[in-house]
């Protein structure tokens, strides 16, 4: 606790600081915050809404929905 920073948060129990940016900055939004994570050139900037991750994988929710439920289940209660 209080040791970690980045795309998971602070993980210091001040949910106010989760979305801050490697600069120190807290940003307000998602897409602003992940854009400041984001590799130049790499992937295409985040709009104000947050897209779809399986709309470009055709068959890949059902797998999602696997592996999530792994981490909503009792062993990370």
């Amino acid at each position: 606790s209080g040791q970690v920073r980045g795309l998971c948060g602070t993980f210091n129990g001040d949910q106010r600081d989760e979305f801050t940016t490697p600069e120190g900055d807290v940003e307000p939004g998602v897409a602003a915050f992940a854009n400041a994570f984001r590799a130049a050139g790499a992937c295409p900037a985040l709009g104000p809404g947050i897209p779809d991750p399986c709309a470009g994988f055709p068959g890949i929710r059902e797998r999602a929905e696997a592996a999530c439920a792994v981490l909503m289940g009792p062993a990370f209660q």
